[in-house]
Protein backbone atom coordinates (compact mmCIF):
# COMPACT_ATOMS: atom_id res chain seq x y z
CA UNK A 1 0.00 0.00 0.00
CA UNK A 2 3.10 2.49 0.93
CA UNK A 3 3.94 2.01 -2.66
CA UNK A 4 1.18 2.55 -4.00
CA UNK A 5 0.70 5.81 -2.50
CA UNK A 6 4.35 6.93 -3.35
CA UNK A 7 3.68 5.97 -7.22
CA UNK A 8 0.49 8.20 -7.67
CA UNK A 9 2.47 10.92 -5.28
CA UNK A 10 4.69 10.72 -8.25
CA UNK A 11 2.51 10.21 -10.97
CA UNK A 12 0.38 13.72 -9.73
CA UNK A 13 3.64 16.01 -9.47
CA UNK A 14 4.58 14.66 -13.25
CA UNK A 15 1.23 15.51 -14.38
CA UNK A 16 1.26 19.04 -11.88
CA UNK A 17 4.70 20.23 -13.32
CA UNK A 18 3.67 18.93 -17.02
CA UNK A 19 1.14 21.23 -16.70
CA UNK A 20 3.02 24.02 -15.00
CA UNK A 21 5.85 23.66 -18.22
CA UNK A 22 2.70 24.25 -20.71
CA UNK A 23 1.45 26.72 -19.20
CA UNK A 24 4.17 29.32 -18.81
CA UNK A 25 2.51 32.35 -20.65
CA UNK A 26 1.88 35.37 -19.07
CA UNK A 27 -1.54 36.69 -18.47
CA UNK A 28 -2.86 40.13 -16.95
CA UNK A 29 -5.30 40.34 -14.25
CA UNK A 30 -8.02 43.24 -14.35
CA UNK A 31 -8.64 44.46 -11.13
CA UNK A 32 -11.07 47.23 -10.46
CA UNK A 33 -9.92 51.35 -10.49
CA UNK A 34 -7.93 50.26 -13.38
CA UNK A 35 -5.31 47.98 -11.18
CA UNK A 36 -3.77 45.21 -13.37
CA UNK A 37 -1.32 41.82 -12.82
CA UNK A 38 1.03 40.52 -14.71
CA UNK A 39 2.37 36.96 -13.83
CA UNK A 40 2.29 33.33 -15.79
CA UNK A 41 -1.01 31.53 -15.47
CA UNK A 42 1.01 28.64 -13.71
CA UNK A 43 1.91 31.24 -10.47
CA UNK A 44 -1.50 32.71 -10.59
CA UNK A 45 -3.50 29.46 -10.30
CA UNK A 46 -0.94 28.24 -7.58
CA UNK A 47 -2.05 31.68 -5.64
CA UNK A 48 -5.74 30.93 -6.39
CA UNK A 49 -5.56 27.52 -4.94
CA UNK A 50 -3.35 28.23 -1.50
CA UNK A 51 -5.70 31.13 -0.89
CA UNK A 52 -9.15 29.18 -1.83
CA UNK A 53 -7.58 26.08 0.60
CA UNK A 54 -6.61 28.65 3.31
CA UNK A 55 -9.96 30.30 3.35
CA UNK A 56 -12.11 26.73 3.14
CA UNK A 57 -9.44 25.81 6.38
CA UNK A 58 -10.82 28.56 8.15
CA UNK A 59 -14.02 28.01 7.51
CA UNK A 60 -13.97 24.60 9.75
CA UNK A 61 -11.57 26.04 12.08
CA UNK A 62 -15.14 27.80 13.92
CA UNK A 63 -16.69 24.23 13.85
CA UNK A 64 -13.51 22.51 15.14
CA UNK A 65 -12.97 24.46 18.20
CA UNK A 66 -16.42 23.56 18.92
CA UNK A 67 -16.31 20.38 18.77
CA UNK A 68 -13.31 20.28 20.76
CA UNK A 69 -15.20 22.38 23.60
CA UNK A 70 -18.14 19.78 23.71
CA UNK A 71 -15.55 16.85 23.67
CA UNK A 72 -14.31 18.31 27.07
CA UNK A 73 -17.59 19.33 28.10
CA UNK A 74 -18.72 15.73 27.86
CA UNK A 75 -15.16 14.17 29.23
CA UNK A 76 -15.78 16.83 32.44
CA UNK A 77 -19.20 15.29 32.61
CA UNK A 78 -18.53 11.86 32.56
CA UNK A 79 -15.93 11.69 34.46
CA UNK A 80 -18.02 13.63 37.07
CA UNK A 81 -20.97 10.66 36.88
CA UNK A 82 -18.34 8.25 37.13
CA UNK A 83 -16.98 9.92 40.62
CA UNK A 84 -20.14 9.88 41.98
CA UNK A 85 -20.55 7.82 44.81
CA UNK A 86 -23.15 4.72 44.36
CA UNK A 87 -25.34 5.97 47.65
CA UNK A 88 -28.30 5.74 45.24
CA UNK A 89 -28.56 1.82 44.45
CA UNK A 90 -28.16 1.25 48.61
CA UNK A 91 -30.75 3.92 49.44
CA UNK A 92 -33.60 2.01 47.31
CA UNK A 93 -32.61 -1.61 48.35
CA UNK A 94 -32.45 -0.54 52.12
CA UNK A 95 -35.89 1.97 51.39
CA UNK A 96 -37.33 -1.65 49.87
CA UNK A 97 -36.32 -4.09 53.01
CA UNK A 98 -37.66 -1.81 55.53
Amino acid sequence: MRYINWILRVAVFIALLGFAVKNDQQVTLYYYFGYEWQASLVMILLIFFAAGTIAGMLSMVVKVLKQRREISRLKRDLKAINQLPETSGSQQSSAHSS
